[in-house]
């Protein structure tokens, strides 16, 4: 194998000319200068010559210079000091109140978190009232993706995982459904207030089927779909899973996504085409 020789890299460097004007006129600059100084020097000593008592005037006032910029340099180390106190004094406040947002938000979702690997329909009182769905509203929407993927782990898909983030394309989680379909789930953690639109449902269609070759495509929210979104994922062939339906998937009362999801085919991105189209 040939190793390629590196390539020398060549610098362009700027060259100084010689400027005569320039180097005079530095040179008469600093004859003045000195001329001034030398000017200065005389006539200090003159008047010290003459006044002998302006020396000590003049030590006095050198120390007094002296000792103010020295009490400056102590007022300004005080003052260093005492901004970087404050400052590590801020940080450490702020650390606490994360901190303790931190442990109120944890309190909060441990507070009615779902075990989704033990749960079964068997094992649900559907005669007290669920808490599934204040569960899914006090997830962060990373956990909310989380959950997502526990529910199709347990309920026997494979290959599951979460890949949602920046770049994800739209999909949030992956998996294998248990007769070996691909399936692309995205998720919305939306308010009650917040349903999702038409819109939300265009950028799905565009990737789930020719970016990401879905089998079923399923969007799952805690809210609900709009008009115009929900048909929209019927010309596409997307499953729309809203709050109610996620609770009873979850609790074991509804049907799982894809046993209710189109046939591959039917739709897919031929469908959301014909359908974005119109929209």
């Amino acid at each position: 194998m040939t190793v390629p020789a590196p390539r020398t890299t060549f610098v362009k460097r700027r060259r100084y000319r010689f400027d005569l004007r320039s180097t005079t006129l530095f040179f008469v600059f600093l004859a003045v200068v000195v001329c001034a100084l030398g000017l200065a020097a005389r006539v200090a000593a003159g008047a010290l010559e003459r006044r002998p008592a302006w020396v000590f005037v003049l030590v006095l006032i050198g120390v007094a210079g002296c000792l103010g910029l020295r009490r400056r340099w102590r007022v300004a180390g005080v003052a260093r000091r005492a901004a970087a106190a404050l400052d590590e004094a801020a940080r450490e406040a702020a650390e606490q109140l994360e901190a303790s947002a931190a442990s109120h938000r944890r309190s909060a979702v441990e507070a009615v978190a779902v075990d989704y690997d033990t749960l079964t329909p068997e094992g649900v009182d559907h005669d007290a009232p669920t808490s599934e769905e204040f569960a899914h509203a006090a997830l962060t929407p990373e956990e909310f993706e989380e959950a997502i993927a526990a529910l199709c782990e347990r309920d026997g898909c494979s290959d599951v995982e979460v890949v949602g983030g920046a770049g994800d394309l739209g999909a949030d989680v992956l998996a294998v459904t248990p007769d070996g379909r691909r399936i692309i789930v995205q998720c919305k953690r939306y308010d009650e207030s917040h349903r999702v639109g038409s819109q939300d449902l265009q950028r799905f269609g565009g990737t789930c089927f020719t970016v990401h070759e879905a089998d079923v495509a399923v969007l799952v929210t805690t809210s609900d779909f709009t008009a115009p979104a929900l048909e929209y994922a019927e010309q596409c062939g997307i499953l729309c899973v809203n709050g109610e339906t996620l609770e009873a998937w979850t609790d074991g009362t509804g049907p799982r996504p894809w046993d209710v999801a189109p046939e591959a085919g039917t739709a897919g991105a031929a469908g959301c085409e014909t359908a974005g189209a119109g929209f």
